[in-house]
């Protein structure tokens, strides 16, 4: 009677627990605890055994209710093999499936270093790839170990229970969120420190913040002259930096150093009035002139034409040197091109003011040829001071094309003061005043129809050119010759040949003579 009631009972256990199988998750009551497992009760025919390593010190008694997974449903001694740590994990897994997809960001603890990457302890075990654990490249993956990170989930496989996390895309991501925020934040106005990241040609990008770098422009560094960026800055250095812009759309930020300090420019026409004596250093020389620095961040311009009253300078670099401290007057500033005029010249005397009492109209002088023109010659009477001999003022009765026709570089010649514009600094002088004008005894002497003497000077086309007294030549025009020698000059007549001809006419106006070889 017994063993049928046994064998019931044993029926009716085995028909309550025939649907549960083995990766199930079942409730059982902890009945006894033994020096190796603990004896749980889950309803079944006979009790499971679970093994005490799973379980920390003193955190389990006779009684407890639990969660554990069935792992085998008899063992060799017909127990029914269970685990609560893989039903904790079954657990969390069926939460985590339940609770986070694909993208979501997750923390997890990087547990130890396998082939391929590092696995990641979520709730579940995951997996990091190598490749999805720095921004860039491949850096030591034991730096990591032991750390608590975020990752984003990237692939979860349901059926193989397995998911591969990313930490670089967790970093972009927390970047950008940083960046995000950062950006609403941030006021045209503020100081911000940062980093020198990298330098260029025309500034310096300056790291503000994790992914977030702004624009340092050179013409933003210094309100003084720079030729480059790293005259101030070098990649690495700290620095503060004032927030210029904030585009929010692009993201892009514009930084200033100099608009830290005043602008020295805003007293720049209180401090240097028009007029007054400055003194500089001489930072920069062009072709057409010299930057003189006043202070920081102010600059004049010497123009090559405000070096000297008298010396012709080809190039600053004849007079002046970088580094050199001068002296100098400032002529004009314009506050809003930030711009300051200088003169040197300025600081001494004008010579010209007293060349109209030294070098009165009338006055003989003496002076030496420095160079030519196509009308005329200037005459250098003292250093800087020139006079323009021209053309119609060298003779009384020669038509002058050029200078060189009777003048010489370097050569000495007398001459009289016909003008001076001291304020132009303009100087003309005359040669052919120095002795009387002799035409009117040449009109006299040489009156049409009288045949003289003359030696020919000049053969052009068109006739020739006789010489009939000093400074005094008539044209013999090619109609006014012999017939038989129109087409023949050259082989007719040479220069310096003495010949005779008739005086046709006399122009007193052009103080032109026209002549005749038909005698």
């Amino acid at each position: 009677m017994v063993d049928e009631k046994h064998a019931e009972m044993s029926k009716i256990y085995e028909d309550s627990f025939k649907d549960v199988k083995e990766g199930d998750i079942v409730k059982g009551k902890v009945i006894g605890i033994t020096a190796k497992d603990i004896v749980v009760d889950i309803g079944y025919k006979s009790e499971g055994v679970i093994s005490l390593e799973e379980f920390a010190p003193n955190t389990i008694k006779v009684g407890d209710v639990i969660d554990v997974l069935i792992e085998a449903k008899e063992n060799d001694e017909g127990m029914v093999v269970l685990s609560k740590r893989k039903a904790e994990r079954m657990q969390v897994w069926e939460k985590i499936i339940a609770e986070r997809k694909e993208g979501d960001m997750v923390t997890g603890r990087v547990t130890k270093k396998v082939k391929g990457g590092l696995t990641v302890d979520i709730g579940v075990e995951a997996f990091l790839p190598a490749s999805q654990v720095f921004l860039k490249g491949f850096g030591n993956l034991n730096q990591l170990l032991g750390q608590v990170v975020n990752f984003v989930i990237v692939k979860i496989n349901k059926p193989r229970k397995n998911i591969v996390v990313s930490r670089k895309d967790a970093i972009i991501r927390e970047r950008d969120v940083a960046k995000g925020k950062m950006m609403e934040e941030l006021k045209p106005g503020q100081l911000i420190p940062g980093l020198v990241k990298n330098i260029t040609d025309f500034g310096a990008f300056i790291n503000i913040a994790p992914g977030v770098d702004g624009l340092l422009h050179i013409t933003d560094m210094s309100w003084g002259r720079i030729s480059h960026p790293s005259e101030m800055l070098a990649v690495g250095d700290k620095i503060e930096v004032m927030l210029l812009s904030v585009d929010k759309t692009t993201g892009k930020l514009s930084l200033g150093l100099k608009q830290k300090t005043p602008n020295p420019w805003e007293q720049v026409v209180t401090k240097y009035p028009v007029g007054s004596r400055v003194k500089g250093k001489v930072v920069n020389l062009v072709p057409y002139g010299a930057f003189v620095e006043l202070e920081k961040g102010i600059e004049g311009l010497v123009h090559i034409s405000e070096f000297s009253w008298t010396k012709r300078i080809g190039h600053p670099s004849e007079v002046l040197a970088i580094g050199d401290m001068i002296e100098a007057v400032v002529l004009n500033i314009d506050k809003d091109s930030q711009k300051i005029a200088l003169g040197i010249k300025q600081t001494e005397m004008n010579p010209w003011t007293e060349v109209a009492n030294k070098y009165p109209v009338g006055t003989q002088v003496k002076g030496k040829v420095r160079s030519f023109i196509d009308y005329g010659a200037f005459i250098e009477l003292e250093e800087g001071i020139d006079g323009l001999l021209h053309n119609t003022d060298i003779s009384w009765t020669r038509k002058i094309n050029h200078p060189s026709e009777v003048l010489k570089k370097g050569q000495r010649i007398d001459a009289v003061v016909m003008s001076v514009d001291a304020d132009n600094r303009k100087l003309s002088l005359g040669m052919k005043q120095l002795v009387p004008d002799p035409w009117p005894e040449f009109v006299t002497k040489f009156q049409p129809d009288t045949v003289t003497g003359g030696t020919i000077t000049k053969i052009t086309n068109f006739g020739l050119f006789v010489e009939l007294a000093p400074d005094l030549e008539g044209l013999a025009h090619i109609s006014e010759l012999p017939a038989e020698m129109t087409g023949k000059l050259e082989e007719a007549y040479k220069v310096g040949d003495k010949i005779n001809v008739k005086v046709l006419r006399v122009d007193d106006t052009e103080r032109r003579i026209a002549l005749s070889l038909k005698v």
